[in-house]
């Protein structure tokens, strides 16, 4: 039997009437009318993962395009047959998360509804509105670094990467219409919006009724224990940060973690660190007659390094790397303090046109195609934003044999060295914005206010500055480059703000973001403290 059947506990007959009406109504032999009647006749009802599973089997009969196309019909096609989820999960489990996220985003686009009755335009509420929106792109990245590739470990695939198009769907009418915003185009943005509070809504439903209830009955509490745990690491959009999710027997010491609200420093680290003494213990053997630990020497190709001392190189490069090897494999990825975009681990052992969204899939393709027959070796492309560039390298990966062994991508936030003029030959110490130097924050900050063309804090009569729930992080940073380390120094999720990503962030990010996605404050609270930092340093 099917592995991924079985584990769904398909019914052959059911699942065979199933397909059956979907292939017939996708060829055209029946329509949509005769082909719901015969559902309710002959089933009666469908669950979430009898409806997935046969989505899951077209595979091989129907190209991803045409489902997508079709996916809407398909859905009702099944009207009154597909069974509502209950979507009833335990406390702080990653599907409940994703639940009050959605629960979060409705009460936004409720607010916009009422917006769009009003008869005078004000630009105020709909910023707060979008603000918000725009923190959904975090939902939209956890389920695809994090939630996908654990179905497609099951053998569920497709229907993944049919709904990343919907994702980036969802993600890029949420950027168009907040770009209209901004840009005053009033009347536009005004046109925008319904459309892109139905593609969020669609998008929603579809994870209610499909995509969640399959996700809970086909993954175990170990993967979603370990789901939690890498969660808290790419963030979560417009609600607090929740707890990680314990299930006794599994992780008892997370626990511990919740009540304290704080991980170990380095607890990632030394895991990934374990993890990699493994797998060499696999290729290199014992060392002394024991496993390979992390301070065993071992010859690489031009000395001599422990594990540890391999992992450290790899934290304090200036670049990010990931590796994929000849299968097409995601073999590893660096693990820097200032990754560019976030990575689960999750993807490790994915294949890689799967980590990428459909309409990139062909390059991805393409790129490997053409390093593993010789006729290519290196692929670059770059992104130019205000105050940010960003400079991505792929190269084919051979050995002293030319055998195709892989392809490594190289990212590196490139701005600083785009801006160097003349030439320097004398040790100086100043605060450049070198990955890894230890003032590289604050001119990151600092380089994030620059970037923003906006007006200054406002100070009232008196000298003092008056901070509220819509103050940008531009604004802050360029009237206190030291917010972020006292950000930071409130609790250490704010690390997250000395990303280079900060330089695009800073000037959305509203202090009711930054209160509500990162730091677990009340915003009230989060306002008093940062009014106190800024107008003590003022």
């Amino acid at each position: 039997m099917n592995p991924l059947k079985q584990e769904l506990d398909i019914n052959n007959e059911r699942y065979r009437i199933i397909v059956s009406v979907k292939e017939d109504y996708l060829d055209g032999k029946l329509s949509l009318k005769d082909g719901n009647r015969i559902l309710k006749e002959k089933l009666g009802t469908c669950t979430p993962d009898e409806f997935a599973y046969a989505e899951q089997s077209l595979k091989g009969v129907y190209k991803d395009e045409e489902i997508l196309d079709k996916m809407d019909d398909l859905l009702n096609l099944f009207d009154g047959v597909l069974m509502r989820a209950e979507n009833e999960y335990p406390e702080n489990h990653p599907l409940w998360v994703y639940l009050e996220e959605i629960n979060a985003v409705e009460k936004v686009a409720v607010e916009a509804d009422e917006l769009l009755k009003q008869d005078k335009f004000i630009k105020n509420p709909w910023l707060g509105v979008f603000d918000s929106l725009a923190q959904w792109r975090t939902h939209l990245s956890r389920k695809q670094n994090q939630l996908y590739p654990m179905l497609e470990d099951h053998g569920f695939d497709r229907p993944t990467r049919i709904m990343w198009t919907f994702d980036d769907a969802v993600r890029d009418a949420i950027s168009a219409s907040y770009a209209l915003l901004r840009e005053d185009k009033y009347d536009e943005f005004l046109v925008s919006v319904p459309e892109t509070l139905s593609k969020l809504r669609d998008l929603n439903s579809k994870e209610l009724e499909v995509l969640l209830p399959t996700s809970f009955k086909l993954l175990s509490d170990e993967e979603f224990v370990r789901m939690s745990k890498n969660d808290h690491e790419i963030g979560y959009a417009i609600i607090k940060t929740p707890d990680l999710y314990v299930v006794p027997g599994i992780n008892d010491s997370a626990l511990q973690l919740n009540q304290s609200g704080s991980t170990r420093d380095g607890a990632v680290s030394n895991e990934f660190l374990n993890d990699l003494a493994g797998l060499l213990s696999k290729y290199v053997g014992p060392v002394g007659g024991a496993p390979v630990g992390k301070e065993a020497v071992l010859d690489v190709a031009t000395g001599k390094l422990t594990l540890d001392q391999i992992n450290l190189i790899f934290r304090h490069l200036p670049v990010d790397l990931s590796y994929v090897d000849e299968n097409e494999l995601v073999k590893f990825y660096s693990d820097t303090a200032h990754r560019i975009f976030p990575r689960s681990a999750n993807v490790i052992g994915r294949e890689v046109k799967n980590c990428h969204p459909a309409k990139s899939v062909h390059i991805v393709e393409e790129i490997v195609e053409k390093f593993r027959s010789g006729e290519q070796s290196q692929a670059e492309f770059w992104i130019n934003k205000p105050g940010l560039f960003i400079y991505v390298i792929y190269t084919a990966v051979r050995d002293e044999n030319g055998k195709f062994r892989g392809v490594l991508e190289m990212m590196q936030d490139c701005t600083h060295i785009r801006e160097l003029e003349g030439s320097r030959t004398l040790l100086t110490w100043d605060q450049a914005d070198y990955v890894g130097d230890g003032g590289s924050e604050k001119s990151l900050a600092l380089k994030a206010a620059e970037s923003v063309a906006e007006e200054p804090l406002a100070v009232d009569a008196g000298g003092y500055v008056h901070i509220d729930e819509k103050t940008t992080l531009s604004k802050l940073i360029k009237h206190s480059p030291d917010v972020v380390d006292y950000l930071v120094s409130l609790n250490p999720k704010f690390e997250k703000l000395k990303t280079p990503m900060v330089k695009v962030m800073a000037k959305v990010a509203t202090v009711k973001m930054i209160a509500e996605q990162r730091g677990d404050f009340d915003v009230n609270d989060l306002i008093a403290k940062l009014n106190a930092f800024i107008n003590n340093n003022s």
